[in-house]
């Protein structure tokens, strides 16, 4: 995990064997390259310094040309990167303490100056090693000095030893504090390193969080250019996962959704919407990145019908609660009361309103326990076992029985195909019940005409669609959006359940049922399925 590999760097303690790196190793010899720029320009015969006017020019002229050979061989050595880099670094600092003592020699000894190059050879050891090697180097630099003025006393010169043990003291002191820094700018780095990692991590685990949402994220720039989008907008959209890579126009990706997104960011329009996008819903909401319209956008996809079935979903918890209240305040008072319409129905001499009082009893008291019936059934709806159905055997099997059940005349219901729809997934129990439910509406209504079941395909998206037609005066158009209502009902010995029980029944199984116009009179109930096998989705 992300998080465990964050952990681990930050535990991790600082890796010796890392350092000098290559890149330490290409600035020392760059350092040295000006070294020998400056000194040729120094020791030229151009030069005026008079503290170099005694130089002893051969033997500076030699060390510098042997100088210049081994900082261009070290040159060749990191470019073929041998020896390994600790053995590069002792090398250069070992031939810069001698080439300097040679040509701080070669200008007169310590008072000349040049004693100061062996402080930079020393600092860019102990900035380029660790440990007690900077404190070594500054110690040969310090034995190089005093052995050159020992070497000046024993040719009768005058030596300076006090200016050599100075210029020690200064080699110490360089190297010591360059050592601090040396710690210091690995701390530093070290910790750069970690807070990359953590933040490395911190980016791969957003992506992976929001490439596996199950709500589609898709963000566009001020200028409507796809910047991000996540593998569940793909999905929704029907892309490739190498198709409109970041940068691609909006419109490109989806007209329908570029559109309704201008729309949207317009001042005061409300910020969701349901927009189509090659036949599929989707459910569309937007969050601006700045407070112009201009500005980046945030688009939240999710498929229209898995919102909806997210709302059934909380409707049916709900509906739990309720029903299992109905049940336990509802039917046993009910009962009771049944059992005792019943006992006063068996008593002798009763009068003839007194029987239609009791008749009026058992009549509505029927009447609620079938709207109890009806709820409790409802509320079961969440039990579903699909199966997958031939759609149109088994509606042959359904016409035979409910036309046994009520003992309907010949040619009063029967079933029309016009294209074989093939298989669909449903739980039939429900699908029985939306059915029946239907067909009960169409015989109470139909005007005693016939009945039809129609088995065809939706011309626009292939999928199976079944409807059930009836001849009767049909519904009028002011009560035709609430004719779906739970309760609602034009008879007084209805419900106002049976189409509101079949409309949530479908839905709970990604059917869609709707009223539709019928010419020249009737009802026509469509009920749209959900296509599940292959042959199907290839149409």
């Amino acid at each position: 995990m992300p998080k465990h590999a964050s952990s681990q760097a930050t535990a991790a303690p600082l890796d010796p064997a890392s350092y000098p790196t290559w890149g330490a190793l290409r600035w020392l010899l760059l350092i040295r390259l000006l070294l020998v720029v400056g000194l040729t320009l120094v020791f030229s015969p151009n030069a005026v310094d008079p503290l170099l006017a005694r130089a002893d020019t051969e033997l500076a002229w030699s060390a510098l040309l042997v100088y210049t050979l081994l900082v261009l061989l070290s040159g060749l050595s990191l470019y073929g990167q041998w020896p390994a880099r600790k053995q590069q670094v002792y090398l250069a600092i070992l031939v810069d303490i001698v080439v300097f003592t040679l040509l701080m020699h070669a200008a007169g000894g310590v008072a000349s100056g040049l004693g100061i190059l062996l402080t930079v050879t020393v600092a860019a050891g102990a900035l380029t090693m660790e440990g007690r090697l900077t404190l070594l180097f500054a110690a040969l630099a310090t034995i190089a000095v005093i052995a050159q003025q020992g070497y000046q006393a024993f040719q009768g010169q005058a030596p300076a030893f006090t200016q050599a043990g100075l210029l020690g003291i200064l080699f110490f002191a360089v190297a010591l504090i360059s050592q601090m820094l040396y710690h210091r700018a690995r701390t530093a780095e070290a910790l750069a390193a970690r807070r990359q990692v953590d933040l490395d991590d911190l980016s791969k685990l957003n992506e992976f969080i929001i490439q596996n949402m199950a709500t589609g994220i898709l963000v566009a720039d001020g200028e409507r250019r796809l910047r991000l989008m996540n593998q569940a907008t793909r999905e929704l959209l029907g892309i490739a996962h190498d198709h409109h890579a970041p940068g691609v126009a909006l419109g490109a990706v989806s007209t329908a959704l570029a559109a309704e997104l201008e729309r949207l960011v317009q001042p005061g329009a409300h910020r969701q919407a349901v927009v189509s996008h090659h036949g599929r819903a989707l459910r569309v909401s937007v969050k601006l990145l700045g407070a112009h319209r201009a500005s980046g956008v945030i688009l939240y996809l999710r498929d229209d019908r898995e919102a909806t079935a997210e709302a059934q979903r909380i409707k049916l918890a709900a509906l739990g609660t309720l029903t299992a209240s109905i049940a336990h305040n509802i039917r046993n008072p009910l009962s009771a009361i049944s059992h005792a319409a019943e006992l006063c129905a068996e008593a002798p001499g009763l009068s003839g309103d007194e029987q239609q009082l009791l008749a009026i009893v058992h009549r509505n008291s029927a009447r609620i326990d079938e709207i109890v019936s009806s709820v409790l059934e409802l509320s079961r709806r969440d039990r579903m076992q699909r199966q997958t159905l031939e759609l149109y055997d088994w509606l042959r099997g359904f016409v035979d029985e409910f036309t046994e059940t009520r003992q309907l005349g010949p040619r009063r219901l029967h079933l029309h195909l016009e294209r074989d729809p093939g298989a669909v997934e449903a739980d039939p129990r429900h699908l029985h019940q939306i059915l029946a439910n239907l067909c009960e509406n169409a015989l109470v209504h139909g005007a005693d005409g016939p009945v039809t079941l129609v088995l065809d395909r939706d011309h626009h998206t292939r999928r199976p669609l079944l409807e059930v037609i009836d001849q009767g005066p049909g519904i009028a158009p002011e009560i035709t959006d609430a004719i779906f209502d739970p309760f609602f009902t034009t008879r007084h010995s209805g419900t106002g359940l049976g189409l509101y029980i079949a409309r949530e029944l479908a839905e709970s199984n990604a059917m869609t049922l709707a009223l539709l116009p019928n010419r020249p009179s009737g009802c026509r109930f469509r009920l749209l399925f959900a296509t599940t096998t292959d042959e199907d989705r290839a149409d």
